[in-house]
């Protein structure tokens, strides 16, 4: 059984989800495991079926249609005059190749973008369109290894803001819960000082009787 580290390692890490999984990874984890087509990566090509099918030792297919189709690889591009800095790009690209704030326009940092066009769909003005490279430019090893090590890197990065949302919420109630339980204690003690009080006033009043 090939492993799903070997599959992976041929695939163009664009995370585009053309396949029909989430990701690269998840795709060679279903070729490893569930023996599902190696003809789903568009991004990957003819090229990319006919490696995986040497690596596998199966046949190589034509592309699936339902993926999609290949073709040039292209980049992102933000129309500055349209962009309103939703920051919907920003959560979608799986590369963090967009940079920018809320209400502040965004840019597409060229060098860091796989084209898997996930930006498009989500943004409300439709300013973002995916252009042709000035030049055939082949996607290389190299460029889907760093393309891998980014969503990586971005994947670890929300796991880090997930876990700081959620200590924060915790602190949150926990000091809440503080609150609450700080506030019964004083609840607590007024009323056994009122008690102690009227205990009091009822042995004075016996006295003076």
């Amino acid at each position: 059984m090939v492993p799903a580290d070997a599959i992976e390692a041929l695939l163009p890490q664009t995370q585009c989800t053309k396949c029909g999984y989430s990701g690269c990874r998840p795709y060679a984890e279903a070729i490893a495991a569930d023996g599902a087509a190696i003809n789903r990566c568009p991004p990957g090509g003819t090229a990319g079926i006919a490696r995986l099918a040497r690596l596998l030792g199966r046949p190589a297919l034509l592309l699936d249609p339902a993926c999609g189709s290949e073709a040039p690889r292209r980049l992102a591009r933000i129309d500055p005059e349209l962009c309103i800095g939703c920051t919907k790009c920003i959560q979608a690209c799986p590369v963090d190749a967009i940079i920018g704030a809320h209400r502040r326009m965004h840019t597409v940092i060229a060098a860091q973008c796989t084209g898997c066009e996930l930006c498009v769909a989500p943004c409300p003005v439709d300013c973002i369109a995916m252009d042709p490279l000035p030049s055939e430019t082949p996607w290389s090893d190299d460029d889907a290894a760093a393309a891998r090590w980014r969503h990586s890197a971005r994947r670890a990065r929300l796991e880090r803001e997930r876990a700081r949302r959620e200590a924060a919420l915790a602190a949150s109630a926990g000091t809440t819960s503080g609150r609450a339980a700080s506030s019964e204690a004083d609840a607590r003690r007024r009323a056994a000082v009122a008690k102690a009080v009227e205990r009091a006033r009822t042995r004075l009043a016996t006295i003076r009787r």
